[in-house]
This record gives structure tokens, C-alpha cells and sequence, in this order.
């Protein structure tokens, strides 16, 4: 079915056939009609099939259907994201599909000054894409801004309801009209946000593609057992390959990111970092860095992840075991995006096997487990006074951790980089 059926507004159309669009994704083709209706709608879909594109068409396209000349301008479509890099991928696809449309479009997020951003408030712009701790703040004596609000998009509802941000949510929507149409989107959606909706949306139509908790059918998933001191020996050793080009990895901290990409950039592969410690400017460049093939490798905490919008993600690596199975759920989501094919990896440590078994019951699978060739995991760990000198237990480990090594062909670093194990971070530079 092409998108031409859908009603969409045809200046739109133009846009998306630019794009490069031809047909609409399951969530497009179930959710677009029912929102050009009118109607609240509440839509369920794997992360990487197009919900963006599913709220944004067609509120643009009634956007457009009731817009009147001379009209002045006002707040009329807002979008709520729980991360800036989430606000800013909505913006990039609405901007894109907007082209041809005399729409302005603005957006609020912290780590940048807040001077534009109030002054998109005060002088009114059509769509208005924010997370919700910066637009609370300078809504304070502004809003009547948004009393005329007609759509409301809250984006990747269960992140906002981990992150905190649901009392925040009710005071905006307090400020709002009650004659509104309100859509929630989410990869997953927990009962407790089902319980939300009821607050904010009227007799809402369900979307949902595919089960609740199935991560994408175009992404393999793997399993490596690992002990916590060969983790970076292993991600190196996995890097060495071709056919891993472009790696996003997932650490539980920002800490840790650091040292991961420290540990890699040691071993001559490009990586950024992305986390909540970065300026917003030091953000954005790691992505867009990231996007233009500039770095090979982005390490990432979870809380900084959402919004992570890249074509051609070729490998998902979970270097920490994720917490919760949601949180599993939309970090393998990254890659195999659009159809496309991809891979995901989880390093799971012996305490780790407990909360493996839960996700495969919630995932409704078995996850491969696989060896690393070449690699030799019985490796001691060494003492901590051996690791305070950056040595390992045996003068022979670090070469008996690798039993072959790639060939030039495979990238391997020559002798003069070699490889850096653990214990070595500790040294000072």
C-alpha cells in the first residue's frame, strides 16, 4: 500500500517521496488513518519502525487541512520526549517532512541557552518538540502559551515513567485545553503508564505491532560468557572484525562508558561517547560523528540512548547487562532499523545467568550462546595489587588470552599497538 492512500496532505507527499519513502511501515498504515480521524490513539511498536512518522505525518498533515491565512502564531501540535537527543531526532524528521510547509517549528531541551527557546514561547511557533524538566521551567508566566494547544504526542511514554518525569507531564497537561488530541507512542508501554493513559487520553484506539515485549525480528541475538575482567578483552577481540563498522555499546554507567572509550581509542578504534556528564554540544557531535562514519564505535549509557535515530547500525553490544527487560528491548532496537539486518550482543557474567533466564521468558525465546574463537577465557583475574601495577597474574596471560589473533586482513593492530588489558587503565599517562 503506498503512502498516496493515506490521505496524507500532498505537499507532504512531495516530501517524503524526496525522502525516499515508498511505503508505509505497519505502525504507519494502522495508526495514520485513525489520527487523521481525529481520534486519541495510544500505539505499541518495536523501536525502528516508524513511529515518528506516524504522528508527525498526519497531525501535520490536519495541521495544514486547518490552518487559516493570516492566522497568528500559536503553539498548536507539542511533542514531549524524555531525552534531548530524542527531541532532536524528532525535529530533524519533522523539519524534513515539513519542506514545503509554512510551519515553524521550535524545540526545548536543557544544556543549550534558554534564550531562543522563550522566545519561541513568547512569539508562537506551530510545533513545539521538548522534554518536559526544560519546557516546565519557562513555562512558568507563559502559559497562555499553550492554551490553544490542539495535539499533544507524549513520545516513548514507559521511559518518561522510569526517568521520573510523570508528575512533571501532569502539571503541563494541567495547562492545556481539554479539547485536544492526545497520542502516546512507546516501543513498550508497562501497565502502570496503561493506568496514565486514562488521565490524559479520551477513549483512546489501540495500535500495536507485534507482541509487547519481542524485540525486532531482523536483529540475531548472541550471548557471551564472560568473567568482568576479560569484558574489555573481549570487546576488543570482537572489534577486530570487518564486518563490525558500526558499533553502538551499552554500559550501565558514564564512568564506565569513559573507560570503555579510552580502552578502544588505546587500541587505535574511534569511539564517542555519548552520556549525561557531556555538555549537549559534546552530545551532538558524538552523534553526528557517529552518524558520519567518523567514529566506528559510540558507547552509550541508557539514559542518553533515546533518541538514538542511525541507519545502518551494523552491531548492538550490551557490554553491561541491562536492568530491565524493556531497557534490552530498545537498545537492541538500534540496529536491524527499517527492515534492515543486524546483530545484538550480550556480555553476561556468572551473576548475570538469573536475570538472562528471566528475559528469555519475557522475550518469549532462547538467546544463542556463543564463544569467542581465538580467545582464551580462563584467564585469571588478577590481584588487586597486581592490577594496582597494571600487570596480570602470569607474565604469559596477556598473550595466552588470545590464542590467534586476526590476520592484517581483519584490522588486527600491529605489534608496535598491541593489545591493552586489564590492569593497564590504571597507569597514569
Amino acid at each position: 500500500m503506498p503512502f498516496q492512500t493515506l490521505e496524507l496532505h500532498p505537499t507532504i507527499l512531495k516530501s517524503i517521496i524526496e525522502i525516499g519513502y515508498s511505503e508505509p511501515t505497519p505502525i504507519q498504515s494502522a495508526a495514520i488513518p485513525i489520527i487523521l480521524d481525529g481520534k486519541d490513539l495510544i500505539g505499541i511498536a518495536q523501536t525502528g519502525t516508524g513511529k515518528t512518522a506516524a504522528f508527525v505525518l498526519p497531525l501535520l498533515t490536519r495541521m495544514m487541512q486547518e490552518k487559516k491565512e493570516n492566522e497568528i502564531p500559536r503553539i498548536r501540535f507539542l511533542v514531549v520526549a524524555p531525552t534531548r537527543e530524542l527531541v532532536v531526532q524528532i525535529e530533524e524528521n519533522a523539519r524534513a517532512y515539513a519542506k514545503y510547509l509554512p510551519l515553524k517549528i521550535a524545540t526545548i531541551y536543557g544544556g543549550v541557552s534558554e534564550r531562543p527557546q522563550i522566545k519561541a514561547l513568547n512569539e508562537g511557533a506551530d510545533l513545539v518538540i521538548a522534554t518536559p524538566g526544560r519546557l516546565l521551567d519557562l513555562l512558568r508566566g507563559r502559559e497562555k502559551s499553550f492554551s490553544r494547544i490542539e495535539y499533544l504526542v507524549l513520545d516513548e511514554a514507559d521511559r518518561m515513567l522510569d526517568m521520573g518525569f510523570i508528575p512533571a507531564i501532569r502539571q503541563i497537561v494541567k495547562l492545556l485545553p481539554r479539547e485536544r488530541q492526545t497520542l502516546f507512542f512507546s516501543a513498550t508501554l508497562s501497565r502502570e503508564i496503561e493506568k496514565l493513559t486514562h488521565e490524559f487520553l479520551r477513549d483512546p484506539k489501540i495500535v500495536e505491532i507485534g507482541r509487547r515485549s519481542n524485540p525486532a525480528e531482523t536483529v540475531s541475538q548472541f550471548v557471551y560468557e564472560v568473567p568482568h575482567h576479560l569484558k574489555q578483552v573481549l570487546l576488543i577481540h570482537l572489534l577486530q572484525h570487518d564486518h563490525y563498522n558500526m558499533v553502538l555499546v551499552f554500559t550501565r554507567t558514564k564512568h564506565g562508558a569513559d573507560r570503555i572509550a579510552q580502552r578502544l581509542e588505546q587500541n587505535n578504534i574511534k569511539t564517542a561517547t555519548l552520556h549525561s556528564n557531556r555538555s549537549q554540544n559534546q552530545r551532538l557531535r558524538a552523534l553526528q560523528d557517529f552518524k558520519d562514519g567518523k567514529v566506528r564505535v559510540l558507547v552509550a549509557t541508557d539514559i542518553a540512548a533515546r533518541g538514538i535515530d542511525v541507519d545502518g547500525i551494523s552491531h548492538v553490544i550490551n557490554y553491561d547487562f541491562p536492568p530491565h527487560h524493556e531497557d534490552y528491548v530498545h537498545r537492541i532496537g538500534r540496529t536491524g532499523r527499517a527492515n534492515a539486518i543486524g546483530e545484538a550482543i550480550s556480555f553476561v557474567m556468572q551473576e548475570d545467568h538469573g536475570a538472562l533466564r528471566s528475559l528469555e521468558r519475557f522475550i518469549g525465546r532462547g538467546i544463542v550462546r556463543k564463544k569467542a574463537e581465538g580467545l582464551n577465557m580462563n584467564v585469571q583475574a588478577p590481584t588487586p595489587q597486581e592490577a594496582s601495577r597494571g600487570r596480570s597474574r602470569s607474565p604469559s596471560a596477556s598473550r595466552d588470552s588470545f590464542q590467534k589473533r586476526p590476520s592484517a586482513g581483519d584490522n588486527a593492530p600491529t605489534k608496535k599497538t598491541g593489545y591493552r588489558f586489564f590492569g593497564e587503565g590504571r597507569r597514569r599517562s
